[in-house]
């Protein structure tokens, strides 16, 4: 039975979010096990993981890829320290197993426990694995995986899970139809400009289904005050909010989620029985966002809208068209329980408890 495990990564809520779920396996399993996450201090795991109850322990690193030569030279200059700090942290905490979950602080985490001989997996959730996680491939005794085209990266260690997603999500009611429709917008724990920016625009087209509506909009903090204001001009029912703590409430009150198609996205409203309406991050890694919300749609659980065609009168009319046909959202619910993967969490810490004993 694994009595300490470490868990490296973080900086988005995506990456975050699986770690925690992980996390709440292997105390599920054994109370007694002790769960350290690594992180960054710039990251959203200093907010996230000392209120999901767990311990948050930061090292300094920073980004060696797309960025100036400048920085890069910075963030070479900090490897030293991190490494340092890294192998204190394994001597302190004396882990049976190190998983890393994505983010900066994953890579001198599971590169360093490797090399001290400390059993290491990954936890990839994209299609495309990033930077971090494909240079550690040829490093780690094993890689859980959320896609198919993602095993070929990790040289015959990857095993098929999902894409684990906190528990509180699988026990989401079903949604009880009622002549008020809930709409929660997020672009994700940071929020979305270009959501934000279009949603502003469609206020207007949608103030005559006032009364039939109501909003929470999660905006991030750059765009809350912009975005606050231009719901104040209006007569909607709205709920403006820069950052979501219990989100997994306002999926229970939502009978349709506005958002990006990341893969923590994706599996949570599936965990949940959500239908979306999608409007992928054009930038992410090989278009891998766009591919998720594809794979969405195709499955019947929700819609599309590019970017690049994003404009306040589509958002205003597609979403109209959805909450007009409560039989449509009822099918996109139930197509979108069918792309769940409710075991997720536990097939991670099988495989780590696999290679703790390998």
């Amino acid at each position: 039975m694994i009595r300490s495990v470490i868990i490296a990564g973080g900086g988005t809520g995506g990456h975050i979010y699986p770690g925690i779920a992980i996390a709440q396996e292997f105390k599920r399993r054994n109370p007694n096990c002790e769960v350290i996450f690594i992180g960054t201090a710039r990251g959203l795991e200093t907010k996230i993981v000392p209120r999901e109850g767990f311990k948050l322990e930061l090292i300094e690193v920073a980004a060696l890829k797309g960025v100036s030569i400048t920085k890069r030279t910075k963030s070479l200059l900090m490897l030293p320290r991190s490494f340092f700090a890294v192998r204190s942290f394994i001597q302190k905490y004396k882990p049976d197993v190190v998983i890393g979950v994505g983010g900066y602080a994953s890579g001198p985490m599971l590169l360093i426990a490797s090399l001290m001989g400390v059993p290491t997996m990954v936890a990839e959730q994209n299609a495309l694995p990033g930077f971090t996680n494909r240079v550690l491939a040829r490093f780690v005794k094993a890689a859980a995986v959320s896609f198919e085209e993602a095993k070929s990266f990790f040289r015959g260690k990857a095993e098929i899970t999902g894409n684990p997603v906190r528990a509180e999500f699988f026990t989401v009611p079903a949604k009880v139809p009622s002549e008020t429709v809930n709409i929660l917008i997020t672009g994700g724990s940071q929020g979305a400009r270009a959501i934000n920016e279009a949603m502003i625009t469609a206020i207007p087209m949608l103030e005559p289904h006032k009364d039939r509506l109501f909003i929470t909009h999660q905006t991030g903090e750059l765009d809350f005050e912009k975005v606050k204001a231009a719901y104040a001009t209006s007569s909607l029912h709205v709920e403006v909010k820069p950052f979501i703590e219990k989100i997994v409430d306002e999926f229970a009150k939502a009978d349709l989620v506005i958002c990006r198609a990341g893969a923590t996205t994706v599996a949570e409203l599936a965990a949940a029985s959500r239908p979306a309406l999608m409007i992928p991050f054009p930038w992410a890694a090989d278009d891998h966002q766009r591919k998720n919300a594809e794979a969405v749609e195709r499955a019947g659980a929700g819609r599309m809208i590019l970017q690049s065609e994003l404009s306040g009168e589509r958002l205003a009319s597609e979403l109209l068209v959805l909450i007009g046909d409560a039989a449509r959202l009822a099918k996109m619910s139930a197509a979108s329980k069918t792309l769940a993967h409710p075991d997720a969490a536990v097939r991670v810490v099988d495989i780590a408890e696999k290679i703790r004993q390998d």
